[in-house]
């Protein structure tokens, strides 16, 4: 028997350890955007760190501005050192009442023949995903003594309140985070069957327009078809940035857009993602992005435009018969590839202000953007990674965009140079963020082998 086989047999014969160890965790409400359970966020670090202390890893909390960031260094073990990231921080649990039982007394339920979940707040996102790296560390260290490779980890608590502090910290703490890849187990699968690797991150650029017309409302009847209206305008400039076949309209705004790989595009294909699958679950059936790319494409690797909310005029009950002062929108961009934010937001500018009349105006609330994030197709790690993976789970592992953003691992980039490997296994009905938050026995099971084999690989 290799020691990688000794490993996974030892995974194998721990897991209901294991599971009392989740359970202990998940009962900890660490709730971070309530100070009500600011204590309940320091147990949990506290409680991680006395675990990652019996894996033999030199750590404990480090303050923040907000909630204690738990810190570890093993051993050096060769010339290569992993930083793996995650979070032990969770949602609210509101609204209580549609929750079949307390979300903080964690439980094992058979939700179809022959499928186990874990469900309690968290049991995903991220504890769940946290332990499954933290067991296969525990059984590489009971099987051979040592890890295969240096682990640093960095395991925050204010994730799910925006992150705030971390990037602070990262950069203050950049010599102790060197390390040659980092890791990220807050992600999903293609499906129950199909591990994934999210290989690629899209970027945000994002807006709030207003256009201001007549120095106050009008009436219609007296001013209707001689004023300006501020709610024709600011829809005619949003229906003006796609055009019938769904691209983006403004100049240069496919600067920078990579074309994807044709084996990679292959095999996205053989995924047959369908309208009818994606779309169905929402109660839409067409496809509205560019017309000429494959689903798959259009929510992964492609950059989109979509405004996300307009107000103007009266919108009381009953009428108002007013041509308004003022209408506003807030208008979001996903960038891919090497699409420069800046570039983006003075080209939208631009397109903005070329459509407003000469007696009217338009004010630009910007906020904060992030560029794109990701993988070289051919980075000798995601390699590494995709082999072992489909030998835990006997399928190839598709490399995947996510049509999110996950800021941190920007700043791994820009403030550690580091690429990061998201492999998570979450899976599409884990209900995360929802009430009776979920995560498949078989996703932490198989998911702490996927670690245990993940990294053997990267020690080679």
């Amino acid at each position: 028997m290799s020691q990688l086989d000794a490993v996974l047999a030892r995974i194998d014969s721990d897991l209901d350890a294991s599971l009392e160890r989740l359970f202990d965790l998940l009962r900890i409400q660490s709730i971070s955007t309530d100070s009500a359970y600011a204590a309940h966020c320091r147990e949990a670090a506290e409680w991680l760190v006395k675990d990652a202390e019996s894996l033999g890893f030199s750590v404990g909390t480090r303050e923040t501005g907000g909630h204690p960031v738990v810190l570890g260094r093993s051993a050096d073990r060769g010339d290569r050192r992993v930083l793996f990231y995650g979070h032990y921080d969770v949602q609210p649990v509101d609204p209580l009442n549609l929750w079949d039982s307390p979300p903080f007394e964690p439980r094992i339920v058979e939700i179809e023949p022959g499928r186990k979940a874990i469900v309690a707040r968290g049991a995903c996102d991220d504890k769940g995903q946290v332990m499954t790296f933290l067991e296969a560390c525990r059984a590489w260290k009971a099987v051979t003594g040592s890890l295969p490779v240096g682990i640093t980890l960095l395991i925050e608590g204010a994730e799910e309140d925006g992150s705030k502090n971390l990037p602070e910290f990262v950069a203050a703490n950049a010599a102790e985070l060197k390390a040659d890849v980092a890791l990220v187990c807050d992600t999903g699968m293609w499906d129950r069957r199909t591990p994934a690797i999210t290989a690629s991150l899209r970027g945000l650029v994002y807006y709030e327009v207003k256009v201001r017309c007549a120095d106050r409302d009008l009436h219609s009847g007296l001013f209707g078809g001689a004023a300006a209206n501020p709610i024709r305008i600011l829809a005619k400039v949003i229906a003006a940035i796609h055009d019938e076949d769904g691209r983006v309209t403004i100049p240069g705004f496919y600067d920078g857009v990579p074309d994807v790989p044709a084996d990679v595009l292959e095999s996205w294909k053989k995924l047959n993602l369908t309208e009818a699958d994606f779309l169905g679950q929402v109660g839409l059936g067409k496809a509205a992005g560019e017309s000429d790319r494959m689903l798959i494409e259009q929510i992964q690797s492609r950059p989109t435009c979509d405004p996300n909310g307009i107000i103007g005029g009266y919108t009381g009950e009953g009428t108002k018969t007013v041509i308004p002062a003022e209408a506003s929108c807030k208008i979001s961009f996903r960038l891919v590839g090497d699409q420069d934010p800046e570039a983006i937001a003075a080209a939208f500018e631009a397109f903005v202000k070329a459509r407003i009349p000469a007696d009217c105006s338009v004010e630009f609330i910007k906020y904060k953007g992030s560029r794109a994030l990701a993988l070289p197709f051919d980075m000798p790690d995601l390699s590494r990674a995709q082999k072992a993976l489909a030998e835990e789970w006997e399928v190839p592992a598709v490399t995947i965009g996510s049509g999110g953003s996950i800021p941190i691992v920007g700043d791994f980039k820009r403030t550690l140079g580091l690429d990061t490997l998201l492999i998570g296994f979450g899976l599409d009905d884990d209900r995360v963020h929802s009430p009776n938050e979920k995560y498949d026995l078989t996703s932490f099971h198989k998911g702490t082998r996927s670690w245990a084999r993940i990294l053997a690989a990267l020690a080679e």
